[in-house]
């Protein structure tokens, strides 16, 4: 069956409208793939910016160039056909061959240009994203950038994104990934709290308190995993109990500000010195576990792009080694030596 669709092909390319028509052919064969990755026409519409009606005259048009039916539509649903099940095998060894070419040729360019799509949380992407975008872009104009924000975690590859920032402890073993920098936790409350419910000196004092922690979801910072004793190593994990739950960085930062409560914060959540919002540090003696976290920059398991690649680079480099944000606490990279 499948030679007979290659046959198909070539007569279209023995035409005068060949070449025409094979690039048109590919184009469809690469919607097609992603309406079924995506599991909607919706969505696959929405990643090529295209209206639903016209997703729809695209693979219509293409199982009329095949001769034959591809998916069985339903109102709400579609499934594959018997012959869509072999094509679509096919097509996504050519979508996937297609890209391996476009990685030769990015790899020989004097410089980066194309199209970039980033996915990132909230608090990152625009803290420190998009400073280096509006560089990124100033630099290198025929770059264009796609840069979608969501705290809940991605599918890298089914949304077709191009490298994505995560905070935290991978879980993906079908993605590479590169660590960007370190993960640093730090408690900290207002000198509000500290004069209202006093200076605890240890972390079964500290967890008496109330807490304000973070959670989206997938990330639920409520487990303090710290040393038993000052400068120890071995660690214990405690419980933070505390009435206010929340999902966005800003918001507990300014809740612990306002004395709400203490928190455990990443030192990136900091947009500037503590002492700036008047907090204060806790248990600077006690180590703090970084529980296998970090800060990485996640891509398809393909070979990486110049674009991608020097994107990442320029993110590095902003960041900086050891990250800037680490001076927003006063010694702290001295603290547990």
């Amino acid at each position: 069956m499948i030679k007979n669709y290659t046959e198909q092909t070539v007569k279209f390319a023995q035409n005068e409208q060949g070449t025409t028509l094979i690039s048109s052919l590919t184009k469809q064969l690469s919607l097609f793939v992603d309406v079924v990755q995506q599991g909607s026409f919706t969505k696959a519409a929405t990643l090529h910016d295209m209206d639903n009606s016209q997703l729809s005259k695209q693979i219509k048009k293409l199982e009329s160039e095949l001769g034959v039916q591809l998916l069985n539509r339903s109102t709400r649903s579609f499934s594959l056909t018997s012959a869509g099940e072999e094509i679509l095998k096919q097509a996504q060894q050519l979508t996937d061959t297609l890209d391996q070419i476009k990685n030769i040729a990015d790899a020989y360019q004097s410089e980066p240009k194309g199209i970039i799509r980033i996915s990132s949380s909230h608090f990152f992407g625009q803290l420190y994203l998009q400073p280096v975008i509006n560089q990124f872009m100033q630099r290198y104009p025929n770059v264009k950038v796609t840069l979608i924000l969501d705290d809940k975690l991605t599918d890298i590859i089914s949304d077709q994104f191009d490298v994505a920032f995560r905070v935290g402890k991978l879980t993906e073993s079908n993605l590479i990934a590169k660590k960007i920098a370190k993960t640093h936790f730090a408690l900290v409350a207002s000198e509000a709290f500290i004069a209202q419910h006093g200076l605890p000196t240890t972390p079964q004092d500290l967890v008496q308190l109330p807490a304000v922690t973070y959670n989206n979801g997938n990330v639920q910072l409520d487990q303090l995993v710290i040393t038993e004793e000052p400068h120890g190593q071995c660690y214990q994990t405690f419980k933070m109990q505390g009435n206010y739950k929340v999902s966005d960085v800003r918001s507990l930062i300014d809740a612990v500000t306002a004395g709400v409560g203490y928190s455990l914060i990443d030192l990136f959540n900091l947009e500037a010195p503590i002492a700036d919002n008047k907090l204060v540090q806790l248990l600077t003696e006690y180590p703090i576990s970084t529980m296998d976290t970090g800060i990485y920059a996640v891509y398809p398991h393909r070979k990486q792009t110049m674009l991608v690649s020097e994107f990442i680079k320029a993110v590095q480099d902003y960041i900086g080694t050891p990250p800037f944000w680490m001076q927003h606490i006063p010694d702290y990279s001295m603290q547990f030596k």
